[in-house]
């Protein structure tokens, strides 16, 4: 998956400004995440969505394997081309889970919020010839950038993108809380400069992403329970908050 925009070197994550205004901007990408209703997908099949994603770590959104090959084959009959790529997440799984998973959900990317190693996530790759996502918890907004490219330098070569979510001791993200957004751009840079997708979540909404959009130029944005009524993922909220992201 490559970027629209030129990358960026190491120098360049200690002195970031906000996006040039008069630049050329691509429509970000959209994730909608922790959908487990065969119905809900097939009402949002002429949405266009990039990225389903499917929980499978421990969450009141979590499926089982069946039920995400459910969903899976729903989203062949997407009206809008192409169809969205299907993300599973998971945390700190072994290979043996991931393994079986897909034996049963032909998932197109692993999404990993653990503390999984590099070389983890090559293994993945290579032997399950899946996408891998890593997934990093933002703690700090005031994060050094030298901090994050320790962070982040490791996994060069190992991933196929990254995800930033809010920090939650006991869940590692998922939260549905927003994270300080002028920590975004030194993993924006590295992102960039790796020719590698970055998506963002984290309590966002349709009230806020236009926001986040504008100051950060963002690929991407994942959301979960911005699109919820009463915990149940809501039709009508996803159709807005995909229009007012793809809406320029």
């Amino acid at each position: 998956m490559t970027r629209n925009q030129p990358g960026r070197s190491n120098d360049d994550l200690t002195n970031i400004q906000g996006p040039d205004k008069a630049e050329t901007r691509s429509v970000p990408k959209v994730k909608i995440c922790g959908l487990q209703s065969v119905e809900v997908l097939k009402s949002i099949v002429n949405l266009p969505v990039d990225y389903i994603g499917i929980v499978f770590a421990p969450s009141r959104r979590q499926v089982e394997a069946n039920q995400a090959a459910q969903l899976i084959l729903a989203s062949q009959a997407w009206e809008v081309d192409p169809r969205p790529l299907i993300a599973g997440v998971f945390v700190n799984p072994d290979f043996a889970e991931l393994k079986r998973v897909l034996s049963v959900a032909r998932l197109d990317i692993i999404q990993l919020h653990g503390q999984e190693t590099p070389q983890f996530c090559s293994e993945v790759r290579e032997k399950l010839r899946v996408q891998v996502y890593k997934a990093f918890a933002v703690k700090d907004a005031k994060e050094e950038p030298v901090n994050v490219l320790e962070r982040l330098q490791p996994y060069t070569g190992h991933v196929d993108g990254i995800l930033i979510d809010t920090y939650d001791p006991v869940t590692g993200g998922g939260t549905g809380q927003v994270f300080g957004w002028e920590a975004i751009p030194p993993y924006s840079a590295w992102a960039r400069e790796h020719n590698l997708p970055l998506l963002i979540a984290g309590g966002l909404h349709e009230g806020n992403v236009s926001e986040l959009i504008y100051k950060y130029d963002v690929y991407g944005v994942d959301i979960s329970s911005g699109v919820e009524t009463n915990g149940v993922k809501d039709p009508a909220r996803i159709q807005a908050f995909v229009e007012r992201v793809k809406t320029r």
